[in-house]
């Protein structure tokens, strides 16, 4: 069964299992961390082409977060030393910054989380540096398909399990693999928080939703299949078969109609989204 607790100004903010349901007093202060988190990525895109390295990416992100008020929440996170995961072409997610310059032909993962007035901004998206193979163009534009496609289901009276098989239908539709080992998860003044999301599942299973609701939807989709593997930093996660892989992800929280996005940012405006 599952639990729920309503948020209110003197309760704890811990991580109890329960599903928090959230006022409009948060849901106004995810808008604003999550206009940060979407003009952050904005923000990259000039800088997102062959040469730049992946620590000079992480550079720019922690310049501009601390700049707008914010603070990346990943740096210091269990121990990640970082701003930002940059995941390039097989990479599903959790990629470390460094040295790694891009080339011509990598489709790229910027994951970003900044904190700003205590709320969390999480979003990330994909970028195509140079030319990039009609087969890598493909897998991105899917997997925003997918990640819009689960957004559609995110309203009250829908369960967890209808965002889920709305995701891993239109995925294997094309053929590809739904990534299992990794899933969205609930925010707000806490970075990770109940519910987890997962992205394949059958309709009318799972949480049910319910306005106040807030958390992520960010599907990883493969070209091949979707094992993963997590390589020795303890971070990195790569395909298995080292196909490539792609992710979007979003911040929503559910309201008494639909939901709202928090992280819209300029490719949604590209995709006709907002």
């Amino acid at each position: 069964m599952t639990d729920y607790t309503t948020v209110t100004a003197d309760l704890p903010m811990a991580r109890t299992g329960a599903i928090k349901l959230y006022g409009r007093e948060a849901f106004a202060g995810m808008h604003k961390a999550g206009k940060l988190a979407a003009e952050t990525l904005d923000m990259l895109v000039p800088h997102m082409m062959p040469g730049t390295t992946t620590a000079a990416i992480d550079r720019l992100i922690y310049d501009f977060v601390l700049a707008a008020g914010g603070v990346p929440a990943t740096l210091g996170y269990r121990g990640y030393t970082h701003s930002t995961c940059v995941s390039i072409n097989h990479v599903v997610c959790h990629g470390i910054p460094s040295d790694k310059t891009l080339k011509a032909g990598d489709i790229v993962n910027v994951d970003v989380t900044p904190i700003l007035d205590g709320w969390h901004g999480d979003s990330s998206r994909m970028y195509l540096i140079g030319e990039v193979p009609l087969k890598a163009r493909r897998l991105v534009e899917v997997t925003y398909e997918c990640l819009m496609l689960g957004i559609e289901q995110a309203r009250p009276g829908n369960h967890m399990g209808d965002v889920a098989n709305a995701i891993q239908r239109h995925a294997e539709k094309h053929r590809y693999g739904v990534v299992r080992d990794f899933c969205g998860h609930g925010l707000g003044r806490l970075f990770h928080d109940a519910p987890e999301v997962v992205h394949v599942g059958k309709p009318g299973t799972g949480p049910e939703l319910k306005p106040g609701m807030i958390f992520t939807i960010e599907p990883m989709i493969n070209i091949g299949r979707a094992d993963v593997k997590l390589l020795e930093d303890g971070w990195t996660a790569v395909t298995r078969d080292r196909s490539l892989s792609a992710q979007f992800e979003h911040s929503i929280g559910i309201t008494d109609t639909g939901c709202e996005i928090f992280t819209l940012a300029g490719y949604d405006r590209e995709q006709g989204y907002c």
